[in-house]
């Protein structure tokens, strides 16, 4: 008989290893599991000097988040560990991020953490740990499918569905993870949270990247890169120079203020140029993007990628933000490696993001997998794109 996790083992013959962030979701996910009779461990990791932040609200991983994370652990009776993980996570994720915005990309330094620290690292913990399971706080679903194997879904709630930032979950990482909160809404869980007299019970949500206190992310690059600010020419998309800058790292594609120049009609930041240190502006319809080219990609969709694809295309339906809803697009091979063509066009498309495959736009759709973007193509490029696209679709 499978327990709640799905295991053929009795709970209390379950050691589940749950990632406590100290906010109100791992928690929540610490104690549900307790009151099942689950072995629970808590793990919390340090990732950065958090005493620039510890009394600033919205801030994930600040210095309070540790203690919060001990006082719930004590509250429920589980044993807790806090694991100083500062090093690995400046190289693996800090870094990265101010070498990307350096590029001219707007890296998301969150997924960065779960491919690298959390679903990596950490799972390799809860091995040396012997844990069955690693569980976490995360809006997504975790499934058996007819393989075997599990799936990764979308949360029963869209605004807080947080599948866009785990796509590099591979197929082995979720065999051993779960997430119980999937299924449930924000406002079940706080109440949970008050059941269980935690002392989380109404603490602010996570807002902002944890290792930036001040929110200026050019002040931490100028800190991490010495010298990356160099200053440089702001153009339109002629190349006619507007303007100067002190820096791309101040600027991001679809940013319309504080361009510092003036013009008649609103201008947006079309693309970054590192190489020359241009920030290249245009109309609003200069930011549509058609197609996209992607690195990295990860597939956790059925059978192999290429094989699914194989000389043709797959119809998905992709993010290619955190906050903007699924939209229909084809999957395909290009001479450079995966490529999607977005059926309707996509405004302030920016390298560095990523683009998340669904296999539906709408409910707990399964994602498939996803990619780094490395490149876009303006709608105005290929135009024949949006028209092909759309004929397959009809």
């Amino acid at each position: 008989m499978m327990n709640s996790l799905e295991l053929p083992k009795r709970p209390e013959d379950t050691r589940v290893v749950v990632a406590m962030s100290g906010g109100v979701d791992s928690s929540v996910t610490a104690a549900l599991l307790k009151a099942e009779g689950y072995d629970v461990v808590g793990v919390t990791l340090q990732l950065y000097d958090h005493g620039a932040a510890v009394h600033r609200k919205g801030a994930c991983c600040a210095g309070q988040d540790i203690y919060d994370a001990r006082a719930v652990a004590e509250r429920i009776g589980i044993p807790h560990y806090v694991l100083d993980y500062e090093s690995r996570f400046k190289e693996a994720v800090i870094d990265r991020f101010a070498e990307s915005y350096i590029a001219g990309e707007t890296p998301v330094p969150c997924i960065a953490c779960n491919m690298s620290i959390k679903f990596h690292d950490l799972l390799h913990t809860a091995r040396d740990l012997n844990a069955d399971i690693m569980a976490t706080g995360h809006y997504v679903s975790s499934r058996q499918l007819s393989s075997g194997r599990r799936g990764l879904f979308r949360a029963r709630e869209d605004d807080k569905d947080q599948s866009y930032f785990l796509f590099g979950t591979t197929s082995d990482q979720l065999d051993i993870l779960r997430f119980p909160l999937g299924d449930k809404s924000k406002a079940e869980t706080r109440e949970l949270a008050r059941q269980f007299e935690l002392s989380v019970a109404d603490k602010h949500d996570s807002q902002d990247i944890c290792f930036v206190p001040t929110g200026s992310y050019a002040d931490i690059i100028a800190r991490l890169k010495p010298g990356a600010a160099e200053p440089g020419e702001i153009v339109d998309i002629n190349g006619q120079v507007l303007g100067k800058h002190n820096g791309i790292i101040h600027f991001t594609v679809g940013q319309r203020r504080g361009l510092g120049i003036a013009s008649g009609a609103p201008l947006y930041v079309v693309r970054l140029d590192a190489e020359s240190r241009r920030v290249i502006v245009g109309a609003r319809e200069a930011l549509r993007t058609q197609s996209i080219t992607l690195r990295d990609v990860n597939w956790i969709g059925d059978g192999d990628i290429d094989d699914v694809l194989g000389h043709g295309r797959l119809e998905v339906h992709v993010k290619v933000r955190s906050s903007r809803p699924p939209q229909a697009a084809w999957l395909r091979r290009g001479a450079g490696g995966y490529e999607v063509d977005l059926v309707d066009g996509e405004h302030g498309v920016s390298p560095g993001q990523a683009c998340v495959f669904y296999d539906a736009a709408d409910g707990q759709a399964r994602v498939l997998g996803g990619g780094f973007i490395r490149g876009a193509v303006a709608a105005g490029e290929r135009p024949r794109v949006a028209e092909e696209a759309r004929a397959s679709v009809a």
